[in-house]
This record gives C-alpha cells, sequence and structure tokens, in this order.
C-alpha cells in the first residue's frame, strides 16, 4: 500500500458525527461534546438487542470522530438505565442455544470495549435507576455524576445469572475495591448514591435537577483541553492495569514523548511564557 492510499483509507475512516441520528437512544453534540441520552422512560430506560449493538457501534464510531472530543450519557426521565429489558431481552434468550448465547454475551461485551477504547473521556451522569447493564454502561464510563437518589445494582444473581457480566469481575474492584465489589456482585443489592459516592464509584453528587448540567461542564472543560493527550491518558490507564510498575515507566515515557511532539504542547508553552491562557486544538 503506498502513502497516497493509506492517506485516502484514513481520511475516509474520519468523520463529523453531529449529523448522526440514534435510531434506538438519542444522539447530539454541541461544542465538541457528544451526549447521548438513554430515551425510554416509560421502562427506566431499558436496553433492546439494537441498542446494546447500535451503541457498540457508536463509540467505535468515536475513534474516527474529527467533531466529538468528550461523551456525556444519561438517561431521561428520572432514571439512567434499568439493564437489558426483560420483555425484549431475557425473555428470548431463555429458548436460545449456546452459540447463539454466547453471541449475545459477547455483544454486550463488545460494547463495553468500545467504551473503554474510544478515545474520548466518558462521562456517565446517573440518576435514579441504574441496575444491571445500565450499571455496567456507568462502571464502564472515565468518570461518574450521581445524585443522592440514585441507585446502583448488579443485579445478575437475582436472574439466576452469575455477578462476572460484561467486565465487572475485572473493572468493578479497580474502582471500589475487592470486598465492595464483591458484596454487590454477590447479593445485587442496590447502593445509595451516598454509599457508591463514599466508596469511590461517583466522583461527585450533584443535585438531580443540575446532574446533566454538571456533567456537560465537566465535559466541555475537557473537550476544550489537550484531547489528544487526553485520548493517550485513558489509553494509559486502560493498559497498565497488566503491566509490572518498570513496565509502566517505560511506556508512560514513549506516551509523554509522543505528546511533547503534538501541536498542543508547543501552544501551552508559549501561552505560559505570554501569561495568556493556551486554546488547544488535539493536534
Amino acid at each position: 500500500m503506498n502513502e497516497t492510499t493509506a492517506a485516502a483509507l484514513f481520511a475516509g475512516n474520519r468523520t463529523a458525527l453531529a449529523a448522526y441520528r440514534g435510531a434506538h437512544f438519542g444522539w447530539s453534540v454541541e461544542g465538541r461534546v457528544g451526549t447521548i441520552t438513554l430515551d425510554r422512560p416509560e421502562r427506566k430506560n431499558p436496553l433492546t438487542f439494537e441498542s446494546y449493538a447500535e451503541l457498540r457501534d457508536l463509540f467505535r464510531q468515536l475513534a474516527y470522530a474529527t467533531d466529538v472530543k468528550a461523551v456525556v450519557i444519561h438517561g431521561a426521565g428520572g432514571n439512567f438505565c434499568s439493564g437489558g429489558d426483560v420483555h425484549d431481552i431475557i425473555a428470548p434468550l431463555v429458548d436460545l442455544p449456546m452459540p447463539e448465547l454466547l453471541m449475545f454475551t459477547r455483544m454486550t461485551g463488545d460494547l463495553v470495549k468500545a467504551m473503554r477504547h474510544c478515545p474520548q473521556p466518558v462521562i456517565a451522569a446517573v440518576d435514579g435507576v441504574c441496575a444491571g447493564a445500565g450499571a455496567i454502561m456507568a462502571m464502564a464510563s472515565d468518570l461518574r455524576y450521581g445524585t443522592a437518589r440514585s441507585k446502583l445494582a448488579f443485579l445478575f444473581t437475582r436472574v439466576g445469572l452469575a455477578g462476572c457480566d460484561m467486565g465487572a469481575c475485572a473493572l468493578l474492584p479497580r474502582i471500589i475495591g475487592q470486598g465492595r465489589a464483591a458484596e454487590l456482585l454477590f447479593t445485587g443489592r442496590p447502593a445509595s448514591g451516598e454509599e457508591a459516592h463514599a466508596w469511590g464509584f461517583y466522583n461527585r453528587l450533584c443535585d438531580p435537577d443540575e446532574l446533566v448540567g454538571h456533567a456537560q461542564t465537566l465535559a466541555r472543560e475537557l473537550a476544550s483541553g489537550p484531547t489528544f493527550a487526553h485520548g493517550i491518558t485513558k489509553k494509559m490507564l486502560h493498559q497498565e492495569w497488566n503491566m509490572g510498575i518498570d513496565e509502566a515507566i517505560e511506556s508512560e515515557a514513549q506516551a509523554q514523548a509522543i505528546c511533547m511532539a503534538t501541536q498542543d504542547f508547543g501552544r501551552a508553552y508559549r501561552a505560559f511564557a505570554a501569561k495568556t491562557r493556551p486554546e488547544f486544538e488535539g493536534d
């Protein structure tokens, strides 16, 4: 493949997502912040086979987005997400053969992978019910804002399944600790907003009426920063779980050297020298 062909292929992958219209959830882009709205409030915003797949595909596309530098995900109607829809998902799963069950569980896991691997920081704004797969999506986000009335519950054992769903046994202990994660995953009991905040699941608690606004303010702040470097930070936070200290230090040396070659690094220095605020452009 010559350089011209490679450049054309890369250019073809890059895309603006402002015009994207979600078929199974709301999507908007404003000020380089993409907002996902889980929008089935009459059922507390459950997921379906189709919404799982569409969310996975959108997060995969975000790796090539030119106009989205941070993402907020929230639910309509005072709840975040009640998990997989009992009638649309759980009922059909009861009758599926093993190969198709495995196709489904791999597809749901691919949503978490896509969230973890997209370069944009993902902020979950969690109010009300945050259960099952909804709790997983909040867990897979990079930052989480909650409310005192939020109810976090990993309900899998309540329906006869293991707590090890969509990466929960790997991710949740790293956020709140092994013992606390074990309690939630074994019992399926809900954790209140105050409890989840005290355990470190939520970065902060907000008034319900101000929750999404605070999350979007944080997203705009991140989107106005050195977004290429933010993507590197996210990648290293993910990759270094499986590294020893020496390997992590070397990987961070290489990552930081890459960031030092960006235009944003030069912009920051020139702004500092001029005693002005840097205007980052993500390159």
